[in-house]
């Protein structure tokens, strides 16, 4: 198939207001959940450990501690199952992937050093 033709159907599915996160990132992540006829919003909250793929095949996978286990789901960034995502806290970090934080237990595992301003520094 022709690729400037998968290009222009791509382009209509990307989402509008794109979203600035990175890996290390505390956010809120609201989806949408269809139960029979209802439909609702459920929030998953966590740190990004990972962002993988691009255009429309790009993921990002958010980790939560639930209950004492630890929880990880993939959102396709271009969802339309994807209401929003918040951004509660940036983090600071020197990798692109967090997998480390699953070995960690307790608050090692949500621990993600903040990111400082530097305007606030300088001045």
């Amino acid at each position: 198939m022709n690729q400037a033709l998968l290009d222009k159907i791509e382009n209509e599915q990307f989402r509008k207001n794109p979203v600035d996160f990175g890996v290390g990132d505390s956010v809120r992540v609201h989806t949408r959940v269809v139960e029979g006829n209802k439909e609702r919003i459920q929030v998953f909250a966590g740190v990004v450990i990972g962002r993988r793929g691009r255009g429309m095949n790009e993921t990002f996978t958010v980790r939560r501690i639930s209950y004492g286990e630890g929880v990880e789901r993939v959102f396709p960034v271009h969802s339309p199952r994807i209401e929003k995502v918040e951004v509660e806290r940036k983090g600071e970090v020197r990798r692109a992937k967090l997998t480390y934080l699953r070995k960690r237990i307790g608050k090692g595992a949500t621990l993600v050093k903040e990111k400082a301003e530097r305007s606030a520094e300088e001045s």
